[in-house]
């Protein structure tokens, strides 16, 4: 196998120094070292990605993509394969650290499903020891726990909060909540599927924040970008895919209904009326002037045109005031 060119190496080294990469970000990056956009060469691209995978896997590592939940962007980054959350925190975070972060990650994916993240304050208070197992299981565990658990105060889980947003572990959301960062996306997905946390039932991925079915009954989920890939014909069914429960929906996204702002059938009729009656008006007023003027002072043929010209832009901005769309209307009455 050829070894990995200087190309490979820079955008390995871009990813490793500063961390997951949006995808319009990477995309550039790989612009800049191979001369070619991605977008127009994705075949050069995805080799590219696999000869590094190639490599990478030796060492349990891989250069790997995920969506972000909260914004629906794409994201790179380098991860390591291993599933436990200590070999992918362990070189940082202390033990109390990780039990921390296991514990805020067990109280984000229980709201797996709906918003899938958890306040400052429920983030403060969660408790480290149930993060910690004693072999034994004898009853006077708890007494047990290692001092740097049970002595783990207030002011060092919100340095460690702090800590867990900038490196991308966590991240605010919208809201203001705490919920997964890019990096949890990138990492725990092994972890989300070892856990039985729910999954889309379009691009089975875990859903951390998802649309629920409204029946209490049925357990699917989909994620809000994957529910605008789904529905986003106009006259597609948004019927649940395994109940058949109409689904509702999302803000911001369109019902479907186009002809919700289109003028009625009766009102476009109207506005042709009125714009056939002005139009013949004006053309009688220009015969009149006409006449009266008399033989000898004919009106000249190009001020004649200039009128018409005007009385048909007169027109239009009758039919445009009445109706957006006249054309249609005129079609349905011939039909």
């Amino acid at each position: 196998m050829a070894p990995l060119s200087w190309r490979h190496h820079t955008l390995l080294q871009a990813l490793l120094h500063r961390g997951p990469l949006s995808e319009r970000d990477f995309h550039a990056v790989f612009a800049g070292v191979s001369g070619k956009d991605p977008a127009t060469h994705q075949q050069l691209f995805n080799d590219t990605l696999l000869k590094i995978n190639k490599d990478l896997a030796y060492l349990q590592f891989e250069l790997r993509a995920c969506i972000n939940q909260y914004d629906g962007m794409v994201y790179y980054g380098v991860v390591n394969n291993i599933v436990d959350e200590e070999s992918k925190l362990g070189t940082k975070y202390s033990v109390p650290q990780i039990a921390f972060y296991k514990g805020l990650l067990e109280a984000i994916v229980q709201e797996a499903g709906t918003d899938g993240s958890i306040t400052s304050i429920d983030a403060l208070n969660v408790r480290l020891d149930n993060q910690v197992v004693i072999v034994d299981g004898s009853e006077d565990s708890q007494s047990r726990l290692p001092s740097s658990i049970k002595n783990f105060s207030l002011s060092q889980k919100e340095k460690t909060l702090d800590e867990l947003i900038r490196d991308r572990w966590l991240s605010y959301t919208s809201t203001g909540k705490i919920g997964l960062g890019t990096r949890s996306f990138l990492d725990l997905r092994s972890w989300f599927r070892g856990n039985d946390i729910p999954s889309c039932v379009v691009c089975n991925e875990a859903c951390i924040k998802a649309s629920s079915c409204l029946n209490e009954g049925c357990n699917v989920r989909i994620h809000e970008y994957c529910l605008k890939k789904k529905f986003s014909q106009r006259k597609a069914s948004r019927a649940c895919p395994s109940c058949g429960t109409e689904w509702p929906c999302q803000d911001g996204e369109a019902d479907g209904d186009d002809d919700v702002n289109e003028p009625g059938e009766d009102q476009v009729s109207s506005a042709n009326r009125s714009s056939r009656k002005k139009r013949k008006r004006v053309k009688a007023e220009l015969v009149e002037e006409n006449n009266n003027a008399g033989p000898s002072t004919e009106v000249p043929r190009r001020t004649l045109r200039s009128a018409k010209a005007k009385a048909v832009e007169a027109a239009q901005e009758a039919s445009s005031a009445g109706a957006s769309q006249p054309g249609r209307g005129s079609k349905r009455r011939k039909k």
